[in-house]
């Protein structure tokens, strides 16, 4: 049976890269979707290539505008009246480069689009997804620790994963999960716009990683997907407030160990302290 039959998906950032491998998936489970992206023309292209799979809806927009979200929520709530599964994968790296160099507006634009995008396309579909509960899942990325040269992204993100945490202990008692999800170095257009920039604003190690990464081909935007399907289904009822590797963490298992990960604070960020450590000396 089709994991995700008669379910409704709006996905930001689903007209190409890792959000139209996730729509792909959701059709595939039997979902409705609805994309979202700022390309008008992309859209179109990625619908008509759809269409063959499933219901494929479609409206361009800007996530980092409130006026543009919240008519894009009004026009779904008109169309479905309900909504069971927001993905929230629209993104930008933003400035590359050190610090002391980059432009403040492009780094402040960073933060709207992936940040406060995510935020507001959350905000807007909370009355939608409340009718009967649902999966919110937002995209993390970068790795783990220090990025050098993309302040702005890793910033973002990482206020998305505490965005995550938060918004999961809010909206638990309206039965909305929320959950992101780190996709892997995956070969997308954020790749190229790396490679573009070069060594010099990328850093010399990040460059040569990323050339590797290219030449093997990377992560697929298919385990991505996967683990957006399984945070859309039933399987992950009860999972939230979590950041999940796509490439590995071993989720299709999480069902038989569901009491544990939601008693503990695995899978979540938080600060390391002396203690954990073995040091003795910052303990009250």
């Amino acid at each position: 049976m089709a994991k995700l039959k008669d379910k409704k998906a709006v996905i930001f950032g689903g007209s190409r890269g890792i959000g139209k491998a996730i729509a792909e998936a959701y059709l595939k489970e039997g979902a409705e979707v609805f994309l979202v992206a700022r390309n008008a023309a992309e859209l179109a292209q990625t619908q008509e290539e759809l269409a063959s799979r499933g219901i494929v809806n479609t409206a361009a927009a800007d996530v980092s505008s409130e006026e543009d979200v919240k008519h894009v929520a009004e026009q779904i709530g008109k169309l479905w009246g309900t909504v069971d599964v927001l993905v929230n994968a629209a993104g930008i790296y933003g400035p590359i480069g050190p610090l002391a160099e980059i432009d403040p507006a492009e780094w402040k634009k960073t933060l709207d689009i992936n940040l406060f995008g995510t935020f507001l396309a959350t905000r807007a579909f909370i009355p939608l997804m409340r009718v009967r509960g649902g999966s919110v899942i937002n995209f993390v990325g970068g790795g783990e620790g220090a990025y050098p040269n993309f302040s702005a992204y890793a910033s973002s993100k990482g206020g998305v994963g505490r965005f995550t945490e938060t918004a999961a202990a809010e909206l638990a008692p309206q039965k909305i999960r929320v959950n992101a999800i780190a996709p892997g170095a995956v070969n997308t257009a954020f790749l190229d716009e790396l490679l573009a920039a070069g060594p010099e604003k990328t850093g010399k190690e990040t460059y040569e990683k990323s050339m590797k990464q290219k030449e093997s081909g990377g992560v697929s935007p298919e385990k991505a997907a996967a683990l957006c399907v399984f945070l859309a289904s039933d399987a992950s009822m009860g999972l939230s407030g979590k950041t999940l590797s796509a490439v590995w963490d071993p989720y299709n298992d999480f069902p038989k160990h569901m009491k544990d990960i939601m008693s503990s604070d695995v899978y979540t960020s938080r600060r390391i302290r002396p203690e954990d450590r073995g040091f003795d000396w910052g303990a009250q």
